[in-house]
């Protein structure tokens, strides 16, 4: 597998603006998406393709540290796609192969499971490079 390009806030959003654009019909829906779910099993997983990730080293830990200055939760629609905090700091940003929406992508995996994690990337002013606190 080839390496992936990391990605930095500013692409991000570029990201998200081209999502928001796209208004063709697709499986991929990306309104189910707003916030973190499971990826279902009615959208093939190679209809995504990732283009590049979020993971800054791939030989150090990330932070579980979660990034809400608003009061928003993990699976809120309105949370932040904070790049230096949980979940997003593990993440892969992957394009849908049909029709070109982006989406982020994480393996949660605990115990006796491993859930694939999805949410679409359509708002570009969620995004933040906000540091992570000390």
């Amino acid at each position: 597998m080839a390496d992936l390009a990391r990605l930095d806030a500013d692409q991000l959003k570029q990201l998200a603006r081209q999502s928001a654009a796209i208004v063709a019909s697709c499986i991929c829906d990306n309104s189910v998406f707003a916030g973190w779910g499971s990826l279902p099993l009615s959208l093939p997983e190679n209809q995504l393709e990732d283009i590049g990730t979020l993971l800054q080293d791939a030989y150090v830990e990330p932070s579980f540290v979660e990034y809400h200055p608003d009061g928003s939760r993990y699976e809120s629609p309105t949370a932040p796609v904070a790049v230096h905090y949980f979940p997003y700091n593990r993440c892969n940003v992957a394009r849908c192969t049909l029709c070109g929406r982006h989406y982020l992508r994480y393996v949660e995996a605990g115990g006796y499971f491993v859930d694939r994690r999805i949410r679409a990337l359509l708002d570009a002013t969620l995004v933040s490079d906000a540091p992570l606190a000390a």
